[in-house]
């Protein structure tokens, strides 16, 4: 028969509500109460019932974490595990528990959903990507439940709390950062553009060829699907234009780490033949070889940021909606090369 509060509290020779205060730390009992109260719980292997409590309290201490994909194939990229880790860290702080998404189609994450806000699971929701005419994050803000995005919505920006980097900037920069090497024929490569993320660093990277007079040319954009269905052939052809690029904006590292497979595969050199740039500045890019250019985003500043807008969203349901902007930096490596003449 399991153990319950009052059988403590006659243990103890207290009462039900002075083991609840104890349970809660409260600071009126005294250390000493608290002391004998907490061996007697450990002595008879009680376990307070937090759910109950939380939902009196009508609190879960728990928050929603919503990946765009399902955990299997999110944790293959670097980038979740490390902005996890940025928010469970503030999590732990604030001794608030983590409710990861499981669901493997955009359905099945927008039910999961769903039954997190109706089932009050979780006290606030932290989407980890923002996506073109999203459904989930529609459903939030019409609930008006508390939630916060890493990355920048495509709608009702003013309205909605997220962290990001400014991801049209650093594609500039990196663009800008190649022109100064002597580059001009740049391609870009990867990133599914119903991600706001994917769509801001493409407009970057054409926002930075227009600065320096040189026009877009489609020829040099290999999108997200052809590089998934057949990124050898989709590179391969690339580099057998009449004018092929000298130098390659890889969407994130786990693209440029592709790129730089196939490239070997046909025997094309980095940087000797064309150099690779890229972003998210993932643990395993200064060991590649050769290690890689990448622009360093801050994953973990982003979970630390994005949770601690969610617990001042779940606290002030009224405020106005906050945006932060992590800061970036280029990691320069050695796998870009100048063209330019000694």
């Amino acid at each position: 028969m399991a153990v319950t509060i009052i059988d403590v509290a006659r243990e103890a020779n207290v009462s039900p509500s002075t083991v609840s205060r104890v349970i809660a730390d409260h600071p009126r009992i005294s250390e000493k109460t608290k002391k004998k109260v907490r061996e007697v719980m450990e002595r008879m292997h009680y376990y307070p019932n937090f759910q109950a409590r939380n939902l009196a309290a009508r609190t879960t201490q728990t928050i929603g974490v919503v990946m765009a994909n399902s955990a299997t194939l999110a944790f293959q990229n670097p980038f979740f595990p490390e902005v996890i880790r940025g928010i469970s860290t503030t999590a732990h702080a604030c001794q608030l528990g983590l409710y990861l998404s499981t669901g493997g189609t955009e359905e099945e994450i927008f039910q999961e959903v769903v039954a997190m806000v109706q089932g009050r699971k979780v006290d606030g929701v932290i989407l980890l990507y923002s996506r073109v005419d999203d459904k989930t994050l529609n459903y939030l803000r019409e609930m008006k439940f508390p939630f916060t995005i890493v990355g920048r919505p495509y709608d009702f920006e003013n309205q909605i709390d997220f962290v990001d980097n400014d991801n049209k900037q650093i594609a500039k920069d990196v663009v800008n950062y190649l022109m100064d090497l002597g580059h001009r024929e740049i391609a870009f490569i990867g990133g599914d553009v119903r991600f706001v993320v994917s769509a801001d660093r493409l407009e970057g990277y054409r926002a930075a060829l227009e600065d320096h007079q040189l026009k877009y040319q489609e020829k040099y954009f290999i999108h997200d699907f052809a590089f998934e269905q057949d990124g050898k052939e989709a590179i391969r052809q690339l580099m057998e234009e009449e004018q092929p690029p000298t130098a390659l904006v890889a969407h994130d590292d786990s693209v440029a780490y592709e790129i730089i497979r196939y490239l070997e595969q046909l025997e094309i050199r980095v940087p000797e033949d064309v150099s690779i740039i890229s972003f998210n500045n993932h643990a395993l890019s200064e060991h590649v070889k050769p290690p890689l250019t990448s622009v360093d985003i801050n994953i973990f500043e982003l979970g630390i940021q994005a949770t601690e807008l969610l617990l001042k969203r779940i606290k002030q349901p009224e405020s106005e909606a906050s945006h932060q902007f992590v800061d970036t930096t280029l990691i320069v490596r050695d796998s870009c090369q100048s063209l330019n003449p000694r």
